[in-house]
């Protein structure tokens, strides 16, 4: 098998793999099992499936038509997907590289260029995931409203079901999704990554930086840029900001929003992974009640 003909017959992969007729080196992706796998024609892609039996259902054609919903746009560089089966997800091999403040001041740019693209809604017309669950795009007008509904309760649910998270912590969350109003904000939905923390960010030897495994939809741009900031933040975060306010200005009050922001992806891991995650949880809620908007 050679590009050529994987592209001619995507729906052939499995097979080949099956039989191994293809050279696979295993490497690191998240909640998933990844390989590059090496061709007849010594070109390489990059392959992911779920790790033991079948994926959830629909989870690679959400991340297939995400990546290819941001890939449109022809902003910040995104991997073209190759094949897209219930069970596997192929798309081009990006080759590694190291962070450069370059690279971050085009990322930032070209960041605020994807977003500015903007998008029908808030949500999507189809349903997405996020990590290992399902991520609710069900189309809203107000941002805010769109937020807490789809974005902040279903994961506090799931949190609270599996026990990983204190009462304090239910009690502090419930009162920003009632007020959630407050923190201003509304802007036209944007079109955005939606799960756009740095190990999501892959710099390249070519220069650039460029975006993975996406929970694309209609979002506020801040979301894109606040969880950018999260464990530990991207290389040059502040030359990502800069060149991103640059090139399209934030509105007022927009640092005082980013745990808000970040308070949807904490959620996300306490809900997926448990209470290992529920200090970010409980330090969101905690900025958030003593910034000028409590």
């Amino acid at each position: 098998m050679d590009m050529e003909y994987l592209r001619a017959h995507p729906q052939h992969l499995p097979t080949f793999l099956t039989h191994q007729r293809i050279r696979e080196t295993p490497v690191h992706s998240g909640v998933c099992s990844a390989s590059r796998l090496t061709l007849e024609d010594g070109s390489s892609i990059f392959a992911k499936s779920w790790p033991s039996g079948p994926a959830p259902a629909g989870m690679f054609a959400a991340e297939a038509a995400g990546l290819t919903w941001l890939r449109e746009a022809g902003t910040v560089p995104v991997p073209e997907v190759l094949v897209a089966l219930p069970d596997l997800l192929a798309m081009e091999w990006v080759e590694p590289g190291e962070p450069t403040r370059a690279a971050a001041e085009e990322f930032g740019r070209d960041l605020a260029r994807l977003h500015r693209t903007g998008a029908a809604s808030f949500g999507a017309a189809r349903p997405g995931y996020i990590g290992p669950l399902p991520l609710d795009n069900t189309p809203g007008a107000s941002w805010a409203s769109w937020f807490a509904e789809r974005r902040l309760l279903p994961y506090l649910k799931i949190s609270v079901d599996r026990g990983a998270l204190e009462a304090s912590d239910v009690a502090a969350v419930e009162k920003i999704i009632q007020t959630i109003h407050r923190y201003g904000a509304d802007e036209p939905p944007a079109r955005i990554h939606g799960d756009l923390w740095p190990g999501n960010v892959l710099w390249s030897a070519d220069g650039r930086a460029w975006l993975v495994d996406p929970a694309a939809h209609g979002g506020h741009r801040e979301t894109d840029l606040a969880t950018l900031a999260l464990f530990g933040g991207v290389p040059h975060l502040d030359t990502v900001l800069a060149a991103y306010r640059e090139e399209w200005p934030l509105d007022e009050g927009w640092r005082d929003r980013v745990p808000l922001h970040q308070l949807h992806l904490w959620l996300v891991h306490t809900a997926a992974f448990g209470s290992g995650y529920r200090p970010g949880v409980r330090d969101a809620a905690t900025a958030l009640s003593t910034r000028r908007y409590a």
